[in-house]
């Protein structure tokens, strides 16, 4: 391995601690426990090398909301390939899409309540997020109805999981009628 390769190699490697730290930092104790002299302290470099890593910790936040819509793009696609039928698809696909956002509250934040300096749906939209959107659509789109644009549905349906996400997070919905939510959620749709 050339000197050139290690080097990157250790970069890439500080770069995902200083992400694994500010998430795990953000899980424990909220976003705004994550500074920079905070996670140089933990990591055990100085905040230069983060700056080198980061311009601050907007971007660390959009590192965290890329991480994390990988991961839940995985976790629908994994709660839908086991279901049988449309039905049974968006049914478990909502209730991925709740689990992980009930599991990872810092990580949700990053995605869709902080701002990360990432685009949206944009022609610049990072892959990760244009995933995690395709993930939804996969499912979503073979119930959408005939003659609706199923991109848009699967945005009325994802305003949908997100209220009820961050309402119940919010302790505005009894987190205990989260089951039926997404029965009543799943039966109103008229084509499955």
């Amino acid at each position: 391995m050339s000197v050139q390769e290690r080097k990157q190699r250790e970069r890439a490697d500080r770069e995902r601690l200083i992400v694994a730290t500010a998430r795990e930092l953000a899980e424990q104790q909220g976003w705004d426990a994550v500074t920079t002299r905070r996670l140089a302290e933990r990591i055990e470099y100085s905040q230069p090398v983060l700056y080198s890593h980061f311009r601050g910790k907007r971007e660390i936040i959009g590192a965290v909301a890329l991480e994390g819509a990988a991961e839940m793009a995985a976790a629908l696609r994994a709660a839908t390939s086991a279901a049988d039928g449309p039905r049974a698809r968006v049914t478990a696909l909502a209730r991925a899409y709740l689990d992980f956002a009930e599991r990872n509250p810092a990580v949700y934040d990053a995605m869709f309540r902080l701002d990360g300096g990432l685009a949206f749906a944009r022609e610049d939209t990072p892959e990760p997020l244009k995933d995690a959107f395709a993930a939804l659509l996969e499912s979503l789109a073979e119930v959408a109805g005939d003659g609706v644009h199923p991109a848009l549905f699967t945005e009325t349906f994802w305003a949908a999981l997100h209220g009820l996400a961050t309402l119940t997070r919010a302790r505005r919905l009894p987190p205990e009628d989260t089951g039926h939510r997404v029965d009543l959620l799943v039966g109103r749709l008229a084509v499955i």
